[in-house]
């Protein structure tokens, strides 16, 4: 019988050392280097993309340079100067308490998550085009913090909202005041960005609607759609919601959508126009009929209809057994089946002028998303990628006021997400290569599909440091998040950090 010679073995010990040390090395680095600091700011993630555009004075880097985090806090306009006029009064004043706490839905179920003023959804906060709306935050019971984000209104950035990039969380018995013009006519909504993937699905939430200066001779009704635990309400309640509206009378149903994915929304009863797409008014709505609108996840569609003068009901279907009916004489429209047919807004309307131009653009930007194994912050998993770079180290957008922006907007990762760019509008040039020919399409959430790319443009006029993620917000949460950043701008607050303490900054 042969024996081992000592020499041997310690051999192929060593060669398994070197083999187990080839295997797992990498991997304790990738580890290693995805851990996040306990608190940073936005401004040290990722690497600078200034979209052939100059460069300026912040540089590029990566996460966790102390000397880069030293140098591009030096100078420039602290995103909490960026404010509405200090002197103006308001003409709109709202006092909103956020509550957790077990409530009931206006139809009768109990629910235990957050409420505004008791309430879930929150109140309407309503507006005329051209006043300054003030909000008052009280954070009564809220674990963790709270703060508003004025979806779709593009608010100074010190209103945005945003925990970590434009304010610290609301703790436990603080305060904090939002202000803004509401210079912009249009179905809006609010919500918390603090946790939002948690505290939006339980209930902080509400409706913002701002009305033209010249009131519409119209019925306006908001349905906000909202699942709680699964049920879907319209404005809190399951089932129908029942709105007077007499025969010939026209009105006017904001559709505003706060789940994640797409909603389907049509009409049965009478031929309906869509008049706005994310609080921009359509040039040319023509009437449709046997077509379905499809609402991006947080974004929102206006539908005229004009009552039969019969009398009879009309439906508006909301992705479900619960909508919107307008009735005078009596309420019975029962549902009726999805239109195989979906409404276009690449086609639909009239064309009319944008007001720059989009063929000569300032800076050009890639967004492509895809998704890969690796790890985030220490978490293996696969996780979503930005231009192929897992967060954090995904491309900070770097604009100059003034500049004309261009940007490419691909999925190749395997699902669908409504993207929404934060203090901005944008309008739709190209679907997959095919350029929009009807009303221009103005968006803030949009959503791109499975294997999609848009081409979508616009104006850098409003200074800040802004988000621009995915609105189905555990992806969010999971790494589909970068941001738009103006030169000479500069935030003070950390994601994970706060200034007194009392709630670590958590945007998503």
């Amino acid at each position: 019988m042969r024996r081992n010679r000592p020499g041997r073995g310690r051999v192929r010990t060593a060669v398994a050392c070197a083999a187990t040390a080839a295997v797992l090395g990498p991997l304790i680095w990738l580890w290693q280097d995805s851990l996040l600091p306990s608190a940073y700011s936005v401004m040290d993630m990722g690497y600078a993309d200034y979209g052939g555009g100059p460069q300026g004075s912040h540089g590029g880097h990566s996460m966790g340079g102390a000397s880069a985090h030293a140098s591009i806090h030096t100078g420039g306009r602290d995103v909490t100067e960026l404010i509405a006029d200090a002197d103006r009064p308001a003409d709109v004043t709202v006092t909103v308490v956020a509550r957790r706490q077990r409530f009931r839905l206006a139809s009768g179920r109990d629910f235990d998550g957050y409420t505004l003023n008791g309430q879930s959804p929150g109140p309407v906060i309503k507006a005329v085009q051209g006043q300054l709306v003030q909000v008052r935050l009280v954070n009564e019971s809220v674990p963790g913090g709270i703060t508003l984000h004025w979806h779709g209104v593009d608010v100074p950035n010190a209103a945005d909202g945003v925990a970590g990039v434009t304010q610290d969380a609301v703790g436990i018995g603080k305060e904090f005041t939002y202000r803004f013009v509401a210079d912009r006519a249009g179905t809006f909504w609010y919500h918390s960005h603090q946790m939002s993937h948690e505290q939006v699905r339980g209930g902080l939430l509400g409706a913002l609607v701002v009305a033209p200066a010249k009131t519409e001779q119209a019925k306006d009704v908001v349905a906000l759609v909202h699942l709680y635990g699964g049920i879907r309400t319209v404005n809190g309640r399951e089932g129908d919601l029942h709105v007077e509206a007499p025969p010939g009378a026209r009105a006017r149903v904001r559709v505003i959508n706060t789940e994640y994915g797409v909603m389907p929304a049509w009409v049965s009863g009478a031929p309906y126009r869509l008049v706005a797409v994310d609080g921009t008014e359509v040039d040319g709505p023509a009437p449709v009929r046997d077509q379905a609108v499809a609402v991006a996840a947080g974004g929102r569609a206006d539908l005229e209809v004009t009552m039969p003068a019969d009398g009879s009901p009309v439906r508006i279907h909301l992705g479900g057994p619960a909508g919107v009916v307008l009735g005078s004489k009596s309420y019975d429209a029962p549902p009726g089946p999805r239109p195989a047919k979906t409404l276009d807004p690449l086609t639909y309307g009239t064309r009319a002028p944008l007001g720059f131009d989009p063929a000569k653009p300032d800076r050009r930007f890639e967004y492509d998303m895809g998704r890969r194994p690796g790890f985030l912050d220490g978490v293996p998993g696969v996780w979503w990628t930005i231009n192929g770079h897992l967060y954090p180290d995904v491309p900070m957008f770097h604009v100059t006021e003034g500049d004309v922006v261009r940007m490419r907007i691909s999925n190749n990762s395997g699902e669908a997400h409504p993207m929404h760019l934060h203090g901005h509008h944008a309008v739709v040039l190209t679907r997959d290569g095919v350029a929009a020919t009807g009303s221009p399409w103005w968006v803030d959430s949009l959503e791109v599909g499975i294997g999609q790319t848009y081409e979508i443009a616009f104006v850098a006029d409003n200074p800040g440091v802004w988000m621009d993620h995915c609105h189905n917000l555990p992806h969010a949460s999971e790494g589909l998040t970068a941001h738009l950043m103006y030169e000479g701008v500069t935030t003070r607050f950390t994601i994970g950090g706060s200034a007194d303490g009392s709630a670590g900054n958590s945007p998503e």
